[in-house]
């Protein structure tokens, strides 16, 4: 069963098509790359994913899931399966490291746990264990506002761990990052998908960190899917294809930047 799974999907704005009859699937276990200008619908999509948005035509699965046809608390259980992974990383600067990723377990505690901050000790062993898997545990007690603009993304990657998500949906997650640190997020992301068996769809803008980090590429431009292929196969042909007129101003490959240390 993939762990998303898109039909049909399509959205407008007004007079604005944003996404038009697409449609894939994220398996577990499995990095997509989703890639695309500007404006292509990458956004939208995830906001349709989520429910944050309603799509005006086709079905959204997740896990097996119609997420159109759940309510209340069978809608609030589907999206605990969903972890969000935004450019700003989305942390609470005052708090420590572990308090940001004990904030993935809010949806299995109860609220007055939440109100005085008072965890069960499982749920705090599994925050630690999270924050080792991605390398940061002796950073566990330090404010995230002090931690670099990479640690922070991995703190927001260990709050999904903690989460226990089945599906990580990630928002440009590099896109203000420094190139090493752009690596070290995406190795991360790479290896929880391969270790836990967790799908991640990764909207970026980066082609050469596609090319090298996703198992696949999805490509949409103007709401429409262009193509679907493994990352090998996306040569420069389809790069020009996605990017058109823009090409020579895309983030292209690897032969255009100085490749940073492997993280």
């Amino acid at each position: 069963m993939a762990a998303l799974r898109l039909s049909g999907l399509s959205k407008r704005f007004g007079e604005t098509l944003a996404l038009e009859d697409v449609s894939l699937a994220v398996e577990p276990g499995e990095f997509v790359a989703l890639l695309g200008p500007s404006g292509a619908g990458k956004s939208t999509l995830f906001r349709c994913v989520t429910r944050l948005l309603r799509p005006d035509a086709g079905r959204v699965e997740v896990l097996g899931r119609d997420m159109a046809a759940l309510r209340g608390r069978a809608l609030r259980e589907a999206r605990r399966n969903v972890g969000l992974i935004f450019q700003q990383f989305n942390l609470i600067g005052r708090l420590d490291a572990l308090g940001n990723v004990l904030a993935g377990r809010l949806g299995h505690v109860p609220t007055w746990r939440v109100v005085l901050r008072t965890f069960p000790g499982r749920d705090r062993q599994l925050a630690l264990a999270a924050l080792d898997r991605v390398g940061l545990l002796e950073k566990a007690y330090q404010r995230a506002d002090s931690l670099s603009g990479g640690q922070q993304q991995r703190v927001a990657i260990a709050r999904v761990l903690a989460q226990r998500a089945r599906l990580v949906l990630a928002d440009e997650p590099v896109a203000s990052l420094d190139p090493h640190s752009a690596e070290a997020v995406l190795s991360a992301l790479r290896a929880i998908a391969r270790d836990e068996g967790i799908a991640v769809l990764c909207a970026l803008h980066q082609v050469d960190l596609a090319r090298r980090f996703a198992d696949r590429v999805v490509a949409l431009r103007d709401g429409r899917l262009l193509l679907q292929t493994d990352a090998a196969g996306f040569d420069e042909h389809a790069f020009r294809a996605l990017y058109g007129a823009c090409a020579e101003d895309a983030p292209a490959g690897a032969e255009a930047r100085e490749k940073a240390p492997a993280a």
